[in-house]
């Protein structure tokens, strides 16, 4: 690559503006306008690739929708509802809050999509919850609500991928099909290694809940396991489209929160609809500025470019996975993931489709790699958050989360080399891929 070529300026830009802290969409924006610049293509370009791509996606809608439901849940008392039922399901076991903690995240996958948004909602209550009195070190309650909470963008709805769909036009019914069993075989094997720890560490026993109780907190959480019943029924049969279906959730979970559990004032709802619009907002921005970078990279023939490279390198649809799985978890150390969905996939989806690789199996691959980067350090963004909601140190954190991302990198392996684990389901609800 020439050094002075107006692409190789316009990484250099965007690589120095995102280092002195501009967010990486406006650094794209910058960089993209300037390459049109020197080009001497017309400014305009930038207008018309925003407006085209963030207008003409209707899936994109889906993403502050499921957004706000999440933080509709956390405002309101449906979290602590769910909660105190996951208590009654597997809290009477030895380390049995972390298994609670575990199996929150799975019925929380199936409500808000975002892993932040489980690690910065529930995660915070589990935090409490396990190092009340003493029960787990700080460190190693913010090591498991982090890991667990990568499982909520792999367990349906995904707002990844959301954003995988859009660049790569697989259908998002079956991807979020597809990321089921995946979702549940690493939570599978969270559980198992808490299960291992406890007995080493001789971790407490809760008190379990008298059976008397039971009915009663199952009725108190009944409205909120519907949930994902509701979301996730409109979807596969049919009702509605997946975007359709994140306004209905985010309706349910405001409804449900007002008029049956009474849990959300004027207050809340300001702050849910203020919070929720600055995280689409920062999203949005980066995709715009994704968009229009991607339209540079595409003037650059990049794509079709390292299509060839890799074509040339005879690599089978194994080992070309291979070298994505690689790839991206080094960039998950450094970079992003919404970042990486946006600018760095898109570059390996010709390629993908030349090997024959089916784009949901690729799909999924790519979001559990993306996951992944969230706990991996240096950048890490759930080991920041939890840093800041525990108050460990980020290297505590890090050493209780290792067994786990040994077990998480299992999964990874697992559903690379097995794609029928991944397609299976949605093979079996009439995909034909």
């Amino acid at each position: 690559m020439n050094l002075a070529s107006p692409f190789s300026i316009s990484i250099v830009i965007i690589t120095i503006l995102a280092f002195l802290g501009l967010p990486i969409g406006l650094a794209m924006l910058a960089g993209s306008t300037l390459y049109l610049f020197l080009v001497g293509a017309d400014m305009g370009i930038v207008a018309e690739q925003f407006l085209n791509g963030m207008y003409s996606n209707y899936v994109i809608l889906a993403v502050p929708l499921f957004i706000l439901a999440a933080e509709f849940m956390n405002v309101g008392s449906m979290t602590e509802r769910l909660l105190t039922f996951c208590n009654v399901l597997v809290g009477r076991f030895r380390g049995g809050l972390a298994q609670v903690n575990i199996v929150q995240s799975i019925i929380f996958a199936g409500m808000s999509g975002s892993a932040i948004a489980d690690a910065a909602g529930s995660g915070r209550m589990m935090q409490n919850m396990m190092t009340r009195e003493g029960r787990y070190t700080p460190s190693y309650a913010a090591a498991l609500t982090a890991v667990t909470s990568v499982i909520g963008p792999i367990i349906p709805p995904s707002i990844p991928m959301i954003i995988y769909a859009l660049v790569s036009d697989a259908s998002i019914g079956y991807l979020f099909l597809a990321g089921m069993v995946p979702g549940l075989l690493m939570a599978g094997l969270q559980m198992m290694q808490v299960a291992i720890t406890a007995r080493r560490k001789n971790f407490p026993v809760e008190d379990p809940v008298p059976m008397r109780e039971i009915p009663r907190i199952t009725i108190r959480a009944f409205p909120a396991l519907m949930m994902p019943v509701v979301l996730l029924g409109c979807i596969y049969t049919g009702i509605t489209t997946p975007t359709e279906a994140a306004a209905i959730a985010a309706a349910y979970a405001l409804v449900i929160s007002v008029l049956l559990y009474r849990s959300i004032t004027l207050k809340d709802f300001y702050g849910s609809l203020y919070t929720s619009a600055k995280s689409s907002a920062s999203i949005g921005m980066l995709i715009a500025g994704a968009l229009v970078f991607n339209y540079v990279v595409t003037i650059e023939n990049i794509p079709d470019s390292l299509r060839v490279m890799l074509t040339s390198m005879d690599l089978s649809p194994i080992g070309f996975l291979i070298l994505v799985n690689i790839i991206l978890l080094l960039l998950g150390c450094v970079l992003e993931g919404t970042a990486i969905l946006l600018i760095i996939v898109p570059v390996f989806i010709p390629t993908a489709q030349a090997l024959g690789i089916d784009l949901v199996h690729f799909g999924v691959v790519v979001v559990v790699n993306i996951m992944l980067g969230l706990v991996t350090p240096p950048y890490g963004l759930l080991l920041f958050i939890m840093t800041n909601i525990s108050g460990s140190p980020v290297r505590d954190i890090i050493r209780d989360a290792l067994p786990f991302l040994f077990w998480m990198v299992v999964s990874l392996v697992f559903i690379t080399f097995v794609p029928d684990s991944v397609l299976w389901l949605p093979r079996l609800l009439g995909y034909q891929g």
